[in-house]
């Protein structure tokens, strides 16, 4: 009886015991912690859908379009309802057996790029047709927790024609997505990777909208809550003419180089093109590993704009500089005669000129039209290298143009003080010699070619290169003596009415320009060729540089020709 007693006391102690812990935990759940668990449980039947806004489109200075937005469809879902390789197996088969090559991995790297909320939407499958979408729905197997959302695709009318100008958009990185924490973006987002696409992204990318959904049990949706209407992003008109542009990938369709066109006075450009190109459209919409590594390792590299990151030497175009600096250090006038016997003894070596038995006896407007590098040779020593530092800097050599464009290379005005620091050695009067027909360490860009004749063009006012119609600047007056700068408009001039430039002006305009042809060491000479029109009355400037074109005469000049001749025409 007494054994009977202490298990029934037992038994009730452990009843009470119950009681109280289920008690205290009543209390603690809907009294103390009530409020927590009750916005835990709103929180529960409300999701967010975040909507990317549609991005601002891009047109030509006569509004053809060149980036424009393409209605598609991506698969939505949360979290919450793909948390185990179950249903990640199952969904990747169902888009397998339609085409789509989505992995299990692939699901599970788009889902833990874009997770920072259980009960917040995310794109699963982006860029989806219509009708691509519509037997998605249809199979019966399609978990009913994802849904469809109707989104925008960009895509470039242009293609190749203005690839190196418009850019691409791509997915946010996660190294992109970090740095760029605090602007709003999310997992899945489109950015401008490259081109007008990045330098203007902030202006085309838009606001996002949202909705807020009241679900069921199920993740299905009830009603809207509330829902905030995504921003569409600022249009964008540029300076480009796609008749122009056009018409400088067709000039350069069987050659390495970059022909750029620009208004003297404004900086507007109406041409920038680059070749070999590159078609934009796939990477907008996606390419694989594979596929990225076949272009970045592509050797002829159509992805690097040489029109403004290819950096050549100057070669003979750089003569206009130099009888520039020239005249304005009183080294030499207009007067002053200088003889080509076909080269230039200094110290123990023979610079020769480009004409083995010489010119004879030439001024500074000869020396252009003929291209004498005995003339120029003898202008440099005579003006000497910090002298043409010192204009160099006036035109801004050695730095880049402030064109609205990313990746743009300053070139290289090298010197004595940069030599020191990079080769650990003296800068010796052979340097100062090649310096000064635009060989040796100098290099420069096409865009940069072409603001330094644009200044001469326009006398003597350095514009700023421009894409955006609204990105015009005052130009900087850098002083240039005007009866000094005429002497050398009127040399280049006669390097194309009678000179080595005379290809150049076959087109039915008056073109002054210089010639050049550059040493290359991995190959052919580059051709180029500067020159603006009408030589009277300037208002555009055109530069081409051809990779292994060998002669700047007879390759460069003529595709100058025809751009100016465009231009004018039109």
């Amino acid at each position: 009886m007494e054994l009977l007693d202490s298990r029934l006391k037992l038994f009730l102690w452990s009843i009470s015991l119950s009681v109280f812990i289920l008690t205290g935990g009543l209390y603690f759940c809907q009294i103390y912690q009530g409020d927590k668990y009750i916005r835990l449980a709103h929180s529960n039947r409300l999701r967010l859908v975040r909507f990317p806004a549609p991005r601002g489109e891009i047109f030509d200075r006569n509004g053809v379009p060149l980036a424009v937005n393409d209605t598609t469809f991506s698969i939505m879902g949360y979290p919450l309802d793909l948390n185990t390789p179950e249903k990640l197996q199952h969904l990747s088969k169902v888009l397998m057996r339609h085409g789509i090559p989505m992995t299990v991995s692939d699901l599970e790297k788009t889902i833990k790029q874009q997770r920072l909320a259980p009960y917040r939407v995310m794109k699963i499958v982006p860029n989806l047709t219509m009708t691509q979408m519509a037997e998605l729905v249809a199979d019966y197997e399609f978990p009913h927790e994802l849904f469809p959302l109707s989104v925008w695709r960009r895509t470039y009318p242009a293609g190749t024609t203005a690839a190196n100008i418009i850019g691409y958009v791509g997915e946010i990185s996660e190294n992109e997505l970090k740095l760029r924490a605090e602007d709003g973006y999310t997992g899945g987002d489109l950015i401008g990777k490259s081109g007008i696409e990045r330098s203007y992204e902030s202006v085309l990318r838009g606001s996002p909208g949202q909705e807020a959904l009241e679900v069921d049990a199920r993740g299905r949706k009830i009603r809207v809550l509330d829902a905030e209407a995504a921003v569409k992003g600022e249009d964008l008109h540029l300076t480009l003419d796609m008749g122009a542009q056009k018409l400088a990938v067709e000039l350069l369709k069987n050659w390495k180089g970059a022909i750029v066109a620009m208004n003297v006075h404004t900086g507007a450009v109406l041409a920038l093109a680059s070749s070999p190109v590159y078609d934009n459209n796939p990477l907008a919409w996606g390419v694989s590993a594979r596929e990225w590594n076949a272009i970045m390792n592509d050797p002829e590299r159509p992805m690097l704009d040489r029109a403004i990151a290819g950096v050549y030497p100057p070669a003979s175009t750089f003569k206009a500089f130099m009888s520039i600096a020239s005249l304005e250090e009183n080294a030499i006038t207009q007067s002053t005669m200088i003889s080509c016997r076909g080269g230039l003894r200094f110290g123990s070596h023979l610079f020769k000129c480009w004409k083995h038995s010489g010119h004879g006896s030439l001024n500074v407007i000869g020396g252009l039209q003929h291209s004498c590098d005995v003339f120029f040779y003898q202008a440099g020593l005579r003006t000497g290298i910090e002298s043409l530092i010192k204009w160099g800097r006036k035109f801004h050599l050695g730095e880049p143009t402030g064109i609205d464009l990313p990746g743009e290379s300053g070139g290289n005005i090298a010197g004595p003080e940069w030599k020191l620091r990079r080769f650990k050695t003296a800068w010796s009067g052979g340097d100062t010699v090649n310096y000064s027909i635009g060989q040796g360490y100098m290099l420069m860009t096409p865009i940069q070619i072409a603001r330094v004749y644009a200044a001469i063009a326009n006398g003597g006012k350095m514009v700023t290169p421009h894409l955006n119609v609204k990105g015009y600047k005052n130009p900087e007056d850098i002083g240039i003596n005007p009866a000094k700068l005429e002497i050398v408009k009127r040399g280049l001039e006669a390097v194309v009415s009678r000179g080595t430039g005379s290809r150049a002006g076959r087109f039915g305009v008056h073109v002054a320009g210089k010639t050049g042809t550059a040493q290359n060491s991995h190959g052919d000479d580059h051709a180029l060729f500067a020159g603006y029109a009408p030589a009277d009355n300037p208002q555009y400037v055109a530069v081409a540089v051809i990779e292994g074109g060998k002669h700047g005469s007879s390759v460069a000049g003529p595709l100058v020709g025809q751009m100016l001749a465009h231009l004018l025409s039109h």
